[in-house]
């Protein structure tokens, strides 16, 4: 693997870096700690630090020769309210909270490289290293760019990578086109009428009626969208009466929607507004249907995303570059930064095998094997595409 030299030897020192943050977790919107130290790092290096961007987004700019031409690299920095069921010594000191997902690791990639190519300065142009708060669903892609981050930092191109567990440590991942899929969340407000449980006749049941929707929703699917079209309609909470002989007077059903392209997602609230009034109306009940989209599906430029293939190819060789993998169904908000930039989003390995645990689980952990891998591949993309 060519994995540039002078980073290689600060894997020690990366690791440090990824273990302190991984015992500092904190949620989105609160990487305060996580943010403080991105910024001190990156004045240590030399680069030109902005705070406050998407209220605790952080983005360093490093600038060398005379052109103007700017890349942007992207890293996110929250964790998530999970309880980390690990045992080793950087496990989560924050109860409730942990690094489940490895954005510990890809903040500590991304500060590797930023030490690097300040060290090195083998670029002509502009990087600007984008440090994202709260990507977990709750809008920190796009709390940045409305405070204007491609206004204030313009960029040709941008780049971000997400730890892949299952994919072995030295191979990537690389997708042209839809990549992973956009993500809607979904609440239906049930109204019925409270009754004793012992005379249904007198009421009208809220939870009869949800069982009846969680059902017809899952039809939607199947029924209404082409079947080259994947998608994901699922039902994960439903919430309603407090007492064994009480029929309650409301419901709430909950879940999450998936789609790859705006007009299937679409397609897919449409029916879901359908099936609510309606299934609701049968019954003798009133619904209302809030469904919002948390996530755009994340598309990679074709262009760029041959031009990051090779990339990884040059660092991990050949045949450690899968260009055709699966889609995705989870989601990513890296997809509004790609809807505003021309960019390329992809996977580095985790670790396959025994041992290899999936993201959002409280065993998970990040492979610090890989830090030097992605924080090559992040230099390597800045030297080839500002070379001098």
């Amino acid at each position: 693997m060519a994995v540039i030299e002078s980073i290689e030897v600060m894997q020690d020192e990366m690791t440090r870096w990824r273990r302190d943050i991984h015992a500092h977790p904190e949620l989105g919107f609160e990487e305060n700690r996580t943010a403080a130290i991105v910024s001190q790092k990156l004045r240590e290096y030399g680069l030109e630090v902005h705070t406050g961007i998407g209220k605790t987004g952080v983005v360093g700019v490093l600038r060398a020769g005379n052109s103007t031409r700017a890349v942007g690299l992207r890293a996110d920095m929250d964790a998530l309210p999970i309880h980390e069921a690990n045992t080793f010594e950087h496990r989560s000191t924050h109860e409730g909270c942990m690094h489940a997902c490895g954005h510990d690791g890809h903040t500590t990639m991304l500060l590797g490289a930023a030490k690097y190519l300040a060290e090195t300065r083998r670029f002509n142009g502009v990087v600007n290293f984008i440090f994202q708060p709260a990507e977990e669903g709750i809008g920190g892609a796009r709390a940045m760019i409305a405070d204007g981050l491609f206004d204030k930092f313009p960029c040709e191109a941008i780049f971000g990578m997400h730890n892949r567990p299952g994919l072995p440590v030295g191979q990537f991942a690389v997708r042209a086109g839809p990549m992973m899929a956009g993500g809607a969340f979904f609440d239906v407000h049930i109204t019925g009428k409270g009754a004793h449980g012992a005379r249904p006749e007198a009421g009208i049941d809220p939870v009869l009626v949800a069982s009846h929707m969680v059902v017809a929703l899952q039809s939607i699917v199947a029924r209404n969208l082409r079947p080259v079209d994947p998608a994901v309609v699922s039902v994960t909470k439903i919430h309603s009466g407090d007492a064994y002989n009480v029929i309650p007077q409301t419901a709430q059903l909950s879940g999450t929607v998936r789609a790859f392209t705006p007009e299937v997602m679409a397609q897919i609230e449409n029916a879901m507004r359908r099936v609510v009034k309606a299934t609701a109306e049968a019954y003798g009940a009133t619904a209302e249907l809030d469904f919002r989209v948390t996530f755009a599906p994340t598309v990679n430029d074709a262009r760029e995303a041959e031009f990051a293939a090779a990339i990884c190819t040059e660092v991990a060789g050949v045949g450690n570059v899968n260009r055709n993998p699966n889609l995705i169904v989870a989601s990513e908000d890296f997809s509004f930064m790609l809807e505003k930039v021309p960019g390329c989003y992809f996977n580095i390995g985790n670790g396959a095998g025994e041992g290899a645990c999936e993201v959002h689980n409280p065993a998970y952990d990040f492979n610090d094997a890989a830090l030097p891998l992605g924080a090559s591949v992040f230099a390597r993309i800045v030297e080839t595409r500002l070379n001098r």
